[in-house]
């Protein structure tokens, strides 16, 4: 019969990953770091491979436990799943959500959603983290979040992604630079213009260095703003040209007197937001009903340049 590790060996193995540290370890577990040990052991004796590097300083995974950690995760993740949906039922959608959001349309979302998924769903706790896209996607693999609302996210089979909306990206431009008069910006006059950017990790980013690859403008790496507003910032001082999501732009923009805001003609400039979750999850009836309030909640938005496909 084929060895399969228990449940509470991947947890020990998990706090020991977490903590580089057997007494740390075995207090999280609430055990006794014998015990701990013992059973740790026994899991590599088990498994036929060391998962620590063992020496008289700090212990350290091995390769082979640098490869195995994700997947201890996503079991433990699994089994923690199917008792949440066993016990908790449709009532709240599972008791507990863990909602990882893109810090470029997460704030300018959820405040919106939330009353409706409060009054919904009164029952349902709600756990969101802000982070950049690649580090959700990262998270969800991992069985950090149950489900993201990210931008454009990258294909993969493992992956539940569900279009909640449409959004308008524009540029951002000063209003004293020669181009705040056009209505519309052609992309052959952006060569040689200096355009600001988030830094790695954002799909705004990319898009940035799309538009400067294509216009031959000065993609300004030197320069990536650390937030949305920090981007608005140095584009209002005359640092550069930015982009900027509708949603953004319909929550702050009101406030910014110093940019003006124009198309680029050419260029498809928008993005869409995804609800995304693993595919095959034992709670895609949750997710599935979080994204239908969702979906209500984007078509009451009433914001320009943000739009949901009908259905």
């Amino acid at each position: 019969m084929r060895f399969r590790p228990s449940p509470r060996q991947l947890e020990y193995f998990v706090a020991l990953a977490g903590s580089l540290h057997f007494g740390q370890a075995a207090a999280s577990c609430n055990v006794s770091q014998p015990t701990l040990s013992s059973q740790f052991k026994l899991l590599e004796d088990q498994l036929g491979s060391a998962l620590l590097e063992r020496g008289s300083g700090a212990i350290r995974l091995t390769a082979a436990g640098e490869r195995l950690l994700p997947l201890a995760r996503r079991a433990l993740e699994d089994l923690d799943e199917i008792v949440t949906a066993a016990q908790a039922g449709q009532a709240n959608l599972g008791g507990l959500i863990r909602l990882g959001v893109s810090p470029t349309f997460g704030p300018y979302f959820m405040p919106r959603l939330l009353p409706a998924l409060k009054s919904e769903y009164p029952g349902l706790e709600l756990y969101i983290r802000e982070d950049r896209p690649n580090s959700l996607e990262e998270g969800l693999a991992a069985g950090i979040f149950d489900c993201i609302l990210t931008p454009d996210i990258t294909p993969s089979d493992q992956w539940a992604a569900k279009v909640l909306c449409r959004e308008t990206v524009l540029l951002a431009v000063p209003r004293s630079h020669p181009l705040a008069g056009l209505e519309v910006v052609p992309v052959s006059m952006l060569q040689d213009e200096k355009l600001l950017a988030l830094g790695q990790g954002y799909r705004l980013h990319d898009d940035v260095q799309a538009l400067a690859r294509t216009a031959g403008a000065d993609f300004r790496q030197d320069y990536e703003g650390t937030s949305l507003d920090a981007l608005r910032q140095m584009a209002s001082i005359g640092m550069g040209l930015a982009l900027f999501p509708a949603a953004y732009i319909a929550s702050e923009f009101g406030k910014e007197p110093d940019l003006v805001l124009k198309r680029v003609e050419g260029m498809a400039m928008q993005r869409l937001i995804y609800l995304v979750w693993r595919r095959g999850s034992a709670r895609t009836d949750h997710f599935e009903k979080l994204l239908d309030l969702a979906l209500q909640t984007a078509r009451g938005m009433n914001v320009e340049g943000v739009s949901v496909e009908p259905g």
